[in-house]
């Protein structure tokens, strides 16, 4: 069986055609959407390379903070139990660090040039920002 090309690559090619070709010839309102599908497949590209690894990630912060196996939604659906019963603190360092890496994955995925990315990422590992 050939595996080739990967999705990524095929919504990459998506994208880089509405890019470099098609927006160009476009006018008015078909060119904004097509710039908006180029977004929209950026995002998609940037799901299937980076949210497996985000998705381990969270789950093993998960684990570690409920003391508990099990997938990300289960883990996710015990970590609002867990909140909501009074057993984990809103106030509790482990779950701020959680819930910061979390967020922080999630906009890296949706909203990599957002500003504030880079600040949150800096204060997450301790690091000062300019």
């Amino acid at each position: 069986m050939m595996d080739q090309p990967s999705l990524a690559e095929i919504i990459r090619a998506v994208r880089t055609f509405l890019e470099t070709k098609a927006i160009g010839e476009l006018s008015g309102h078909t060119a904004f959407h097509a710039r908006v599908a180029a977004n929209a497949l950026a995002i998609a590209e940037r799901e299937v390379t980076q949210g497996p690894q985000a998705d381990q990630n969270e789950t093993a912060r998960l684990k570690a903070l409920l003391h508990l196996e099990g997938n990300l939604e289960t883990l996710n659906r015990a970590l609002c139990a867990s909140i909501r019963a009074g057993a984990i603190a809103l106030d509790d360092p482990q779950l701020k660090e959680h819930l910061t890496a979390s967020t922080i994955a999630k906009v890296a995925i949706d909203q990599p040039a957002y500003s504030g990315l880079q600040i949150a990422r800096s204060a997450l590992t301790g690091a000062s920002h300019p």
